[in-house]
């Protein structure tokens, strides 16, 4: 039993990013001198979001996730594809290494992580908005008018992604779209799968990420634009129990 007292050496925040703040109140009481939180969550960012909810000291590893899974039923869990975690390197990251090892988690210590974590933004910015609002899973992306609105989509925010420090291009964009090609057609996103749950979205740290970086440097992005209003449109019905 884990009581206010309980102090750990790790603790694994796996909450939606949208949903970080709510978890203060466990952080604060398990992170104790000496702790760490691995943060695994989508979007860009980790670190500056969760640092003012955790004690002074507590170190904090972002981590960008690959693994494809869906919640069918309460414990019931199909796994689509992938099972990495990419991490900066540094001694956090191998504290984390020790942890994970024998796991089954491929944990991938990686010098730029500005690029990483962006990177992994490219493999939800398509996929998530459009499978959500569609409501269909990767099948849709075999069709080619959807491969080119990818694409589009993926341009807009490779240049927000490089004003930002990213090391991303066009290299980046292609290897996204094969990403999509190559995924089990009856799979879909985290976004999907919450919309069809009736779950509150997370568009505002995928798609808004893109949004307001792109305003912040003065970069259009009119397309993500279009579908964060559509999904903001989405999650209102969403929260308010009509969708």
């Amino acid at each position: 039993m884990i009581t206010p007292t309980t102090s750990l050496d790790w603790v694994l925040l796996t909450t939606k990013a949208q949903d970080t703040a709510g978890a203060e109140g466990w952080l604060r009481r398990l992170c104790g001198p000496g702790a760490a939180v691995a943060v695994l969550q989508n979007g860009v960012g980790q670190e500056e979001r969760v640092a003012p909810l955790v004690p002074e000291g507590t170190g904090i590893l972002p981590t960008v996730v690959y693994l494809s899974a869906e919640r069918l039923a309460p414990g019931r869990i199909r796994h689509h594809a992938a099972s990495e975690l990419h991490v900066p390197e540094g001694s956090l990251a191998d504290r984390f290494a020790a942890l994970l090892s024998g796991s089954g988690l491929q944990l991938h210590r990686v010098p730029d992580f500005t690029t990483a974590v962006w990177r992994k933004l490219f493999t939800n910015l398509a996929a998530n908005p459009l499978t959500a609002l569609l409501q269909q899973r990767m099948g849709v992306f075999a069709d080619p008018g959807m491969a080119r609105l990818s694409r589009e989509l993926l341009c807009e925010a490779a240049a927000v992604a490089r004003a930002e420090g990213a090391d991303l291009g066009e290299e980046d964009i292609a290897r996204t779209l094969e990403l999509y090609a190559a995924a089990p057609p009856d799979g879909g996103s985290s976004m999907l799968y919450d919309r069809l749950a009736g779950r509150p979205l997370e568009h505002e740290f995928i798609t808004g990420a893109v949004v307001r970086a792109g305003e912040r440097h003065g970069i259009a992005t009119p397309l993500n634009g279009m579908l964060l209003t559509l999904l903001r449109a989405v999650d209102r019905d969403l929260r308010a129990g009509r969708a």
